[in-house]
């Protein structure tokens, strides 16, 4: 299926879940919760690596874990930092080295959602 012909909700679905949920775990809250939640979120930021590498480096650990909300989270973000279908390419390559022939599902996922993304970026095509 071409990525003009696919449903884009999947991706904003997905977002307001994260959200909303997000919402409704920080309620809670929960001093070892938010604690993690920030230890998630700062471990992203610049440093010895930059951002663009940490999401790629979150992008294959998710692909190898098989999480695929992970994947559409670090596929997002890769999108925003401007990561090239390249790069995704070759971290996705590298995520089935290690992983596998069981990657494969998270892989189409995974194209998909570039897919998916891009056609947000250019809707008419």
């Amino acid at each position: 299926m071409e990525a003009s012909a696919m449903p884009p909700d999947r991706i904003a679905a997905f977002e307001a879940y994260r959200e909303r949920m997000h919402r409704r775990i920080f309620e809670k809250n929960h001093l070892g919760i938010k604690r993690f939640f920030h230890l998630d979120e700062t471990a992203y930021h610049d440093g010895a690596l930059d951002r663009r590498t940490k999401e790629l480096l979150g992008l294959v650990a998710s692909m190898v874990l098989r999480c695929n909300e992970c994947i559409d989270y670090h596929l997002i973000n890769c999108v925003r930092l401007g990561i090239s279908d390249e790069e995704l390419d070759d971290a996705m390559n590298i995520a089935l080295v290690v992983g596998g022939s069981i990657v494969i599902p998270h892989l189409r996922h995974a194209v998909e959602t570039v897919d998916l993304l891009r056609s947000r970026e250019n809707p008419t095509e």
